[in-house]
Formats: C-alpha cells, structure tokens, sequence
C-alpha cells in the first residue's frame, strides 16, 4: 500500500536521547520536531555530507560515488535537504540502501517545507525509514538565520563533516567551522582550482581537512575500513613474502625481530617493508612496525 503524507506525523523528540553526541554541543535545543523514524539509524555512525547549492557535474559525480562505496557499512547519511550537493547526498543514500535524515532550515508542516522542489524528497527519505527533523515552530518558513543555526545540528550529531564542493563565502563553510570546533572529523573532497566551487574545500584541506578522494577514506576515518580491506584485497594485493609480514604482526613488532623470526634477508625486508607502507597496509612508529589494517 503507498504511504501517504499522512502516514508521517510531526511527533516531539528529547534532542539527547536521539543524539547523545550533542550533550558536545552549546546551546542544545530543548526539544525537536521529527517526521519518521529513527529505527533505521540503530548503531549506524552518523556521516554530514554537505556542499554548494550552485554544485558542477564533478560534485555531483563526486558525491554519487563516494556515497555508493558506502553502501555496506553502518553509515546514516546527514544532509539539510537543500538544493544542490545536499539533495544529491540524500539521493545518493536512497539508491544505495543507506538510511538517510534531514534537517530543513524550516519548520515541518508540509506547506512551509524547505525547499518546496524537495518535499517529494522529504517523502521518499520518510517511505525508506528515515526521518526529518527541526527545532523550529512546524510552521516556519525558512529564513537567512535559520540554516545556519541548523548546521550546528548536522555537525554536532555527526562523527565526520563531509564537505563536497563549496564557494569562498559558502554556508556550508559554517557546517565544516562548527565540526572543528566540536572536535569532529572534517574530511573535503579537492576540486580543480580553477573552479569556484573547489575553493572552500581546497581551503579547509590547507587548514587540515583530511583529504577524500575515495570512499575508503572515508570509511578508515569512521574506523570501518578494516575487515573490508581484509576480507577483500590481502590476497590480491600482497606477495607470498608480504603476507607472511603481516601475518607475523599481530602485535607490533621491531624490524629486527621480524627479519630473525622470518629468516628475511635485511636488503630485501626493508623492501617488503617499504612497499607495505607504501601499500597503507603498516606503519612504523618508535622503532615499532604495526599493521594498521
């Protein structure tokens, strides 16, 4: 049977018993309005993809692909439901299965809705389980003040910020300033600088966004990378000789240790450990080899 509009009342939510993570944040809400569910978000890490509304097919692609190599993890997409990067960040997640929730820069009554374009949206987010929330009065409309104060939001219940695409000036820069200042991770995907809509995260990658250019990225700094890497690409990507590296590094170990306990020559271990780094696959810290996979 199709699901109406009806189907999704505005019901009364306590902010920190929906999202613990912003006990982090000043000026916490009271209370908030949600149609949906949060059912679907059960033990699923919260991901804040936002970006330009004014957003080039290289976002747009950009977005749909990082957001794809998500599709078997427990991740709940975050976005505003605005025009441009955000709607393609809540799309994104529909068409791969991940549960997705919006925060409008408006109130919820159906009429005052923002966007009026993406209220089919909001209804597709509600029929695959999701939910959109607000802190406003249900029928306010949206007003210049209004979406930043709802960033804070996004960030706040989010352990990764992901901007895709954003002007100097843009909004969606508060949404990545809020993420710092709540110690959250803030990752940007680098665009051609000759685009205006890669200047915002060019910028916030000087300052030490952590650079995304595949959805792995993403996934080691939620901490979800691991036994995706070792289910799938070990067998491929190692020799016989770097297998057996790692294999032996269940614990950290010395270089030295590892070359006795293997009978390695020492020219041709640091080879293998050399290309193991390179790989991504240990890393050396005080004199100790780990696998970081």
């Amino acid at each position: 049977m199709h699901s109406s509009r009806d189907d999704y009342p505005i019901i009364s939510i306590d902010p920190l018993d929906a999202f613990l993570d912003l006990a982090e944040i000043p000026d916490i809400p009271a209370s908030l309005s949600m149609r949906g569910s949060l059912e679907s978000t059960k033990g699923r890490i919260f991901l804040t993809v936002v970006g330009s509304r004014k957003y080039s097919s290289y976002g747009k692609s950009c977005c749909q692909s990082l957001i794809s190599g998500l599709r078997e993890y427990p991740i709940t997409i975050v976005s505003g439901m605005a025009l441009g990067i955000d709607a393609i960040a809540h799309q994104a997640a529909l068409d791969v299965g991940l549960p997705t929730i919006a925060f409008p820069g408006s109130g919820l009554n159906w009429n005052v809705l923002y966007p009026a374009q993406h209220r089919a949206l909001a209804e597709d987010i509600l029929s695959a389980g999701g939910a959109i929330i607000s802190e406003y009065q249900h029928d306010m409309r949206a007003t210049p003040w209004s979406f930043p104060r709802r960033n804070r939001l996004e960030a706040g219940i989010s352990r990764m910020t992901l901007i895709i695409e954003a002007e100097e000036q843009s909004g969606t820069l508060i949404t990545a300033r809020l993420a710092t200042d709540y110690n959250k991770v803030v990752g940007a995907v680098p665009g051609p600088i000759t685009s205006p809509t890669s200047q915002g995260p060019n910028w916030l990658l000087k300052l030490g966004a952590v650079p995304i250019t595949e959805s792995a990225d993403i996934l080691k700094e939620l901490n979800l990378i691991a036994h995706s890497f070792l289910d799938s690409k070990p067998v491929a990507l190692l020799n016989a000789d770097e297998e057996k590296v790692i294999a032996l590094l269940m614990q950290p170990k010395t270089k030295e240790a590892i070359i006795q306990e293997l009978s390695l020559d020492p020219g041709a271990a640091n080879i293998i450990f050399s290309t193991l780094e390179i790989k991504g696959v240990i890393k050396e810290t005080f004199g100790y080899v780990e696998r970081i996979v």
